[in-house]
């Protein structure tokens, strides 16, 4: 399958689910990830939240004092997002991101692992530019090395050795850490996610 018809069958899914997906996903407790990223930010700093789902994350940026844009690809999920969080929230594809030196951090959390595998460095790069020179992203992958359909949405899933590779062609992003880490719903600590924290070189570049 072509990659924007695979990019079309994710969105037709959360299209489809989006209140399912909003209700199983909004109160999971996730403040353990959330801290050690703003840990590495500046109090009050600015957030992308890139790939918001129903707002989670952005609900909770938002309570600690930061500064925080909020998207999200499917207009369903950016209109509950926006309810939630009282801010609004955009609808962008990742590989519509375009704002330069923005962000003290990106946050994507289960989020560009949707990005077809060949589309994923494009996207990565778009994340590197938006950051500000010395800026924490934070990304997170099922673990595995499965490309492909799964259950009506496109993954890409990743080991250590695969984000590497992806990192080899992005310099000026450096691996600050990385961790393995059971499903954080409820009933699904069996499945594996690989989570990295990466900084963009301090230089301005």
């Amino acid at each position: 399958m072509e990659e924007r018809n695979l990019e079309e069958e994710t969105l037709r899914y959360y299209a489809e689910h989006a209140a399912d997906f909003a209700a199983d996903t909004l109160d999971v407790s996730f403040s353990a990830v959330q801290n050690r990223f703003l840990a590495l930010l500046p109090r009050g700093g600015r957030i992308l939240d890139f790939g918001c789902g129903a707002g989670r994350d952005t609900r909770a940026f938002l309570a600690r004092g930061f500064l925080v844009d909020a998207v999200d690809g499917s207009p369903a999920l950016a209109k509950i997002a926006s309810a939630n969080t009282e801010i609004p929230v955009r609808c962008l594809r990742f590989q519509e991101l375009s704002a330069e030196k923005r962000y003290d951090g990106i946050w994507a959390c289960a989020s560009i692992l949707h990005v077809p595998m060949a589309a994923l460095p494009d996207v990565l790069f778009r994340m590197s530019r938006a950051a500000k020179p010395g800026g924490i992203l934070y990304v997170s992958f099922k673990y595995g090395t499965f490309s492909g359909l799964r259950n009506g949405r496109y993954f890409t899933d990743l080991n250590e050795a695969g984000l590497s590779r992806f990192l080899a062609a992005r310099p000026e992003l450096s691996l600050v850490e990385e961790w393995v880490s059971g499903d954080a719903r409820p009933g699904r600590a069996s499945e594996r996610w690989l989570n990295a924290l990466l900084r963009k070189t301090p230089s301005d570049c």
